[in-house]
């Protein structure tokens, strides 16, 4: 006699569809859907950030590096006398908090143009976060490498005689 139930009474009442079968194990997984974030707490990263930034500038603004005894001084500096790519980068806080764009350049002007970069970044990501965009940046090795290129030619070049406009 076989057990197995006729295809009749498989098929339940008109217009019953009848369950899928899964396969044995663990059940399917599916991602969350994605929850919609307040514009709240899509900003607080990036306005933490900035946060953060304002506030370790009002503090190199307000304690002066060209003082002596507030700051550590620099190892490749102490050590070799040489200077490495961010030396005088808190003078240049200093004057670019102070509004001394002139003075900032003239204490490390790679350290300038890095606050350029950092705030045009920052601008993007606040705009993509309001906008419940992610921001993703990924940058080819070549960049990379070309960024790194520039740290060595900047500093082989400022601790260089003909290169001395910038050193701090």
């Amino acid at each position: 006699m076989d057990a197995s139930p006729s295809p009749a009474a498989a098929s339940g009442p008109p217009g019953h569809r009848p369950a899928p079968v899964l396969p044995p194990g663990p059940p399917p997984c599916f991602p969350p859907a994605p929850v919609p974030r307040s514009a709240v707490r899509r900003l607080a990263t990036p306005v933490g950030v900035m946060a953060a930034v304002v506030a370790a500038f009002g503090y190199v603004g307000a304690v002066d590096p060209n003082q002596p005894g507030h700051y550590p001084v620099c190892p490749m500096l102490r050590f070799t006398g040489l200077y490495c790519p961010g030396c005088g980068g808190l003078r240049s806080a200093h004057a670019v908090a102070h509004g001394d764009i002139a003075a900032a350049l003239g204490s490390n002007a790679l350290a300038v143009v890095g606050y350029a970069v950092f705030a045009v970044l920052w601008l993007v990501w606040m705009v993509r976060a309001s906008r419940g965009r992610p921001v993703r940046i990924a940058l080819a090795p070549v960049w990379m490498w070309g960024l790194g290129a520039v740290l060595l030619i900047f500093t082989v070049v400022r601790n260089l005689p003909f290169g001395s406009m910038l050193a701090p």
